[in-house]
């Protein structure tokens, strides 16, 4: 049987003396689109911070390619909601700067034709001397999904990349990261609230119930893409599942 690329098992947390996870169980497969769906405050970025090892404690076990996330911290990279790029270094020394940290004895001019190669592949050659302020919110996003790729990680942990942008720039780059996903073949974990989101992008959702967080449900889209979530009655459906179930977790001790 193949090592999942992501396991939690068993995985209990406290913080703050809040209880944020209870026995929560879940895989994600190697090369796996997974969408991780709850409402907010349900610990769904705690999560990543687990996999990536910034959070200790915890109970149960979590693994990263069968190995400890301690051990595995050099095969993940990192989108976050804010782009958080350097204001005094333009676009091709963000997007190199991952690599910097991650493999100082790599050439400046080496880390800079890799970085320059992903910014040309989120369809940035043209804005690599730009500053970040000269960008705007989906062109700095990009920015920082290249210094991601540049990486070249096994798995890319994404949280809420896209939603402090405008529905247009949200839809494109939907498609972009799906295109990207494609060409290298990496496993990602994408962490949203969005159901419509999760349902454009997902080969798979796993949604969590509030706090302590479990799995409520996991559902498989073997949709094909691009998917018109207006014109495929199919995912309209699960889309109505998924609101009502939204709504159940939102009343108090489930009420009717």
């Amino acid at each position: 049987m193949s090592v999942p690329a992501i396991a939690f098992r068993e995985v209990g947390l406290t913080l703050g003396g809040q209880r944020i996870y209870d026995r929560l169980d879940f895989e994600v497969a190697r090369g796996e689109f997974v969408c991780l769906l709850g409402p907010s405050g349900c610990g769904k970025s705690t999560a990543l911070r687990l996999i990536g090892d910034l959070l200790k404690g915890h109970d149960g076990e979590v693994t990263v390619e069968g190995c400890a996330p301690a051990e595995a911290w050099e095969r993940i990279a990192y989108v976050f909601q804010n782009p958080r790029l350097l204001p005094w270094r333009d676009a091709l020394d963000n997007a190199a700067f991952g690599l910097e940290l991650r493999n100082p004895g790599l050439s400046r001019e080496r880390r800079r034709e890799i970085a320059a190669r992903e910014l040309r592949r989120v369809g940035l050659g043209a804005d690599m001397a730009k500053a970040p302020a000269m960008l705007s919110g989906g062109e700095k996003q990009r920015v920082a999904i290249a210094r991601a790729l540049a990486l070249d990680p096994q798995i890319l942990l994404m949280d809420e990349p896209f939603s402090a942008l405008d529905p247009d720039t949200r839809r494109r780059l939907r498609a972009q990261i799906v295109e990207l996903w494609r060409e290298t073949g990496c496993t990602v974990l994408f962490v949203t609230h969005d159901v419509d989101e999760a349902l454009e992008l997902a080969d798979r959702i796993v949604v969590l119930a509030t706090r302590p967080a479990r799995v409520r449900a996991e559902i498989a889209l073997p949709h094909p893409r691009p998917r018109a979530l207006e014109q495929d009655e199919t995912l309209r459906r699960e889309r109505r599942a998924l609101m009502a179930l939204f709504a159940e977790m939102g009343r108090p001790n489930g009420e009717a």
